[in-house]
Order: C-alpha cells, then structure tokens, then sequence
C-alpha cells in the first residue's frame, strides 16, 4: 500500500496563497507561465519546482521568490510601535497606519481622525485603491458619513461597513464633535 505524498511546505504555501486570492490553478497558471499540471504537482509535494520556476510563480503570486520561500522572515511576527506608525493627512483629516509596509501584504490597517466639518478627501477625488478592494470601517468615536458611488450612509459609534473601495468614495464627518474610525483594506479580492 502506498502512501500519500505529504505536500512540500512550499507546495502547502503555494495552494494556500492561490486559495486565499480565490484563483484556480488554471488562473496561476496564466499567471505565472507555469503549467496547470506543474503547478498541481508543486502544491501536492509530487515535485518540487526549479528556482526558475519558483521565481514565476512568485510573480503570479504577486510575491518575490524571498516572499514566497520566507527567506525575509525572521520569527513571522512584525510589530509596529504607537511611535513608529507611518502618519499623514490634513484639513482635520489625520491618520495612522497600523499595519508594517511589508511587500505582497494584502491588507492594511489604519486609523482615521475627523474634526468637525472635515473628510478624508473631496467628492471629485478618484478613488485611491486598487481594482477589486474591499474597504470595512467600525466608527469608534462621534458619527461619521460615507459617501460612496455619489450614495450618503450614516454611521454612528459602533457601526461598520464594508464596500467596494475601488469606487469614488470618502468619509465625512458633519457632526459637531471629532469622529474616530479604524479602517481595513483588503486589496484586489475580487477578480474577473
């Protein structure tokens, strides 16, 4: 009786990586340049691939061959100090991003900050995340609008939504008091 092929930890990390980018293999296949038979027997530990090979698929990942391999992880743990945040913003727009700017991340964590009367960018400004985004926002503190696809919702402390963010929109805050909400972006989840 023979025993199945325990898949390679590069093979486990390949299908996991194409699962969670709601890809077939066919799909990373194009992708990549690597045929959907090869890249069947990577992810089930049948082969390992050749540097060259690794690097395409990498790229059909939207990784480098560091990424894929985790050569440029230390423990897989990553901390972003409150001092260390990457800020910016302005007219009573502030914010901070949460999330370390590590390559082929594909979400980002921020934290936003309204004065009165102010908001994240004019109704005119295109929008200024990749095709496919999903955007969730919890408002935390005060009320805040969002104001997406030319469409008004509002939010008050507690809510959360989530949208698509690769359409015009931007969050507003009309109320008297500052408003305060975390958002999370996740890139190029929807593919056609």
């Amino acid at each position: 009786m023979a025993l199945a092929a325990e898949p390679s930890p590069i093979g486990a990390r390949v299908r996991a990586l194409r699962d969670g980018m709601g890809l077939s293999l066919r799909d990373l296949a194009e992708r990549c340049d690597v045929s959907a038979p090869m890249l069947s027997q990577v992810e089930r530990g049948e082969t390992s691939p050749t540097l060259a090979v690794a690097e395409r698929i990498a790229g059909g990942l939207d990784l480098t061959l560091s990424q894929l391999l985790r050569l440029d992880e230390a423990d897989g743990v990553s901390i972003v100090r409150a001092g260390e945040r990457r800020r910016g913003g302005d007219r009573g727009h502030r914010y901070e991003v949460l999330t370390p700017p590590l390559p082929g991340q594909r979400a980002e964590v921020s934290l936003h900050m309204l004065e009165s009367g102010s908001a994240t960018s004019g109704p005119a400004d295109p929008p200024m995340h990749e095709p496919g985004s999903r955007e969730t926002a919890v408002v935390t503190e005060g009320e805040v609008r969002l104001v997406c696809g030319g469409v008004a919702h509002e939010l008050g402390e507690g809510d959360a939504v989530t949208f698509d963010s690769d359409l015009p929109h931007h969050f507003e805050n009309a109320g008297d008091s500052p408003a305060r909400f975390y958002a999370v972006v996740a890139a190029g989840l929807r593919r056609s």
